[in-house]
């Protein structure tokens, strides 16, 4: 099969990339001309050049192609341009699923997130039956994805072969972006020092987030969505594994659960005016809540998890290492 990946250069996308070619199919990489191709070094693949905004491009690199991996959006929403994120995550998805439909490609996988799933009332992990119920304002991210999410809806009812995976927290070499290896940087840099929220926390290693995207294209329902997760833990265990794995002091404070509306009402000051925060207002809200999923569809029908998540922690700190993210 040949396939295109649009957000090849990122995380996600070139462990996709990577996984495409370890089956024996090729790939074709959509990426701007000043794109840095640092994460797909070493790898056999096609460069198209274009962004998910320009449909001609989109027609022009969906030629020829099976599939389409729809994985690019603007996913760092701490650091971002909101007006941007919406445009690029909802408007972008349907210029992407158009040229598909335009070029023929058979079956478009379109990565959302586990972000644009909601909450269970009784903290159990929530399935992909729970519709988000956040707010808009304080979790756009997830809501533009919600949107996104709509969009396929839309594409699908109409007949076009579309399959949607919410992958959770993503951890794994090859971040370049930093964008969840913040875990690790914090606790290794500041130790038990870490304040520990009551609330908790679900992760996969990208290997597997890339592996099952190749299985939603082959295995996956049309107009179905797919939560990819390996494991739940409460935040005291995950801090305390990465503590472990990094070869610091377990983080041993608490941070009450009354306390963290007041800590991200702070955060949010001290961002309106400029000054940078290590996470923001609403990461810290999230923190009193158990974000727990429930994985047991993708598992069944698209594979389970092969990668613990000590041995993915363990991958991610030695490559942060090997790179220079961090001090030896």
């Amino acid at each position: 099969m040949k396939a295109l990946v649009t957000g090849g250069t990122g995380f996600v996308g070139s462990h996709i990339v990577r996984a495409l070619g370890e089956a024996g199919h090729s790939a074709r990489v959509l990426h701007r001309a000043s794109s840095k191709l640092d994460a797909l070094t070493g790898l056999d693949y096609e460069s198209a050049l274009g962004d998910i905004l320009d449909e001609p491009a989109l027609e022009a690199a969906s030629e020829g192609c099976d599939w389409v991996f729809h994985v690019a959006a603007v996913a760092d929403y701490w650091r971002a341009d909101h007006s941007k994120m919406f445009e690029a995550n909802v408007e972008g998805t349907r210029r992407v699923l158009n040229a598909a439909r335009n070029a023929g490609v058979k079956r478009v996988v379109f990565t959302s997130s586990a972000g644009a799933v909601g909450l269970r009332s009784d903290g159990q992990p929530s399935n992909e039956r729970v519709n988000f119920n956040l707010s808009p304002e304080h979790f756009p991210y997830g809501y533009s994805k919600v949107l996104a999410e709509r969009v396929v809806e839309e594409a699908a009812s109409d007949g076009q072969d579309v399959v949607t995976v919410n992958p959770v927290i993503v951890m794994g070499p090859g971040d370049l972006n930093m964008i969840s290896g913040s875990y690790i940087v914090q606790i290794k840099q500041l130790g038990g020092l870490v304040p520990v929220p009551p609330g908790g926390i679900a992760v996969i290693d990208v290997r597997d987030v890339a592996r099952m995207h190749l299985a939603a294209a082959q295995y996956g329902r049309s107009g179905e969505r797919y939560i990819l997760n390996a494991a739940n833990y409460t935040q005291r265990e995950w801090m305390g594994m990465i503590a472990d794995v990094v070869g610091v002091k377990r983080p041993f404070i608490s941070a009450p659960a009354f306390v963290l509306p007041i800590a991200a009402n702070i955060i949010d000051f001290l961002r309106r005016f400029g000054i940078n925060t290590p996470i923001n207002g609403d990461q810290t809200r999230l923190g009193a809540k158990n974000i727990h999923f429930d994985g047991s569809k993708a598992w069944a029908e698209l594979g389970e998890p092969q990668i613990d998540m000590l041995t993915s922690l363990q991958d991610t700190y030695r490559w942060y290492r090997e790179n220079g993210y961090l001090k030896k």
